[in-house]
């Protein structure tokens, strides 16, 4: 069974987070949400195990929740 990996695993995050930013300049807030959309369902894709990216749901959304 996979489990989802919480721990620091990224390399250049200032770049990536930039890159990140760089995605909505220029968009309306919709576009904005639909790029938002179209990564996250690219990256759900590319991991492809149901229990991770359950995992990853629950938790992004108690960490809303508080």
């Amino acid at each position: 069974m996979a489990s989802l990996n919480t721990a620091p695993n990224l390399s250049g995050h200032d770049d990536i987070y930039e890159r990140l930013i760089a995605l909505h300049d220029g968009l309306s807030e919709g576009e904005s949400l639909q790029a938002w959309s179209r990564l996250v369902l690219l990256l759900i894709n590319h991991i492809g195990d149901r229990e991770v990216i359950d995992c990853a749901i629950d938790l992004a959304s108690a960490a809303g929740n508080q």
